[in-house]
């Protein structure tokens, strides 16, 4: 029994072990790295400020992950970060970003900024300077880096229902910058947007995201499992 979709894992639960030794659910996870998460209210899902690891990743798709693959290979001795900050832009990261990012030093780095661009109506080029200025800061300082580029995503739901259509083509060019960069700095791009556009098919809007832009915790689940599909994908 070889479960490919992530979720899945979770249901045959009772084989989990012997699954994972018969095939390696992700082999970009090595011996003894560190696996950041940067970005927004998204990521950062109340998490702890503190170093209770209770509550230290905070909730939502960074915990599931972090909490499956924590559990799945403790012998590799992996180590999950969060640094998301709600309301947080792409200039907000540049700001902190030695504090919270490079001093750090992760292995794997994964970024999901742009909602609060658009939501700020800041100018696309700027979003895109700010953006590619991270990077290129991050692979000075850590060469070896390998980053995991999360595009911003939205649903018809809330205060941007009556006006969508625009607010979604606003949105996808934030998502049209991180595909940009992605190619340029060969990364992944996990694209949460037809993640959850493949899910309204099966439920309602408002049943992943309850504003437009919070994922419930079923959203949640969502970006965990295209998270894990994309970087899985990638880096194999």
């Amino acid at each position: 029994m070889k479960p490919t979709h992530f979720a899945l894992a979770f249901i045959v639960s009772g084989f989990l072990t012997i699954t994972i030794r018969a095939a390696d659910l992700m082999p970009a996870f090595k011996q003894g790295n560190r696996i950041l998460f940067q970005g927004d209210s998204i990521t950062d899902g109340n998490r702890g400020r503190g170093a209770d690891p209770n509550h230290i990743l905070g909730h939502g798709y960074q915990f599931i992950i972090s909490s499956f693959f924590g559990a799945a290979y403790p012998e590799r001795k992996l180590e999950f970060m969060n640094r998301g900050i709600s309301g947080n832009k792409a200039s907000d990261l540049a700001g902190r970003w030695q504090n919270d990012t490079l001093n750090l030093k992760p292995d794997i780095l994964s970024i999901l900024v742009g909602i609060n661009d658009n939501s700020g109506n800041v100018p696309i080029d700027e979003y895109e300077k700010t953006y590619e200025k991270l990077l290129t800061d991050t692979l000075v300082a850590l060469p070896k880096v390998r980053f995991v580029l999360c595009e911003p995503f939205t649903l018809p739901v809330g205060n941007h229902k009556d006006n969508y259509g625009p607010w979604l083509e606003s949105v996808k060019k934030r998502g049209g910058v991180v595909e940009k960069l992605a190619k340029k700095y060969k990364a992944p791009v996990v694209h949460f947007q037809k993640a959850f556009d493949d899910a309204c098919k099966r439920a309602p809007a408002d049943y992943w995201i309850w504003d437009g832009i919070h994922p419930t915790y079923s959203g949640h689940q969502i970006m965990a499992d295209e998270w894990v599909k994309t970087v899985r994908a990638f880096y194999n």
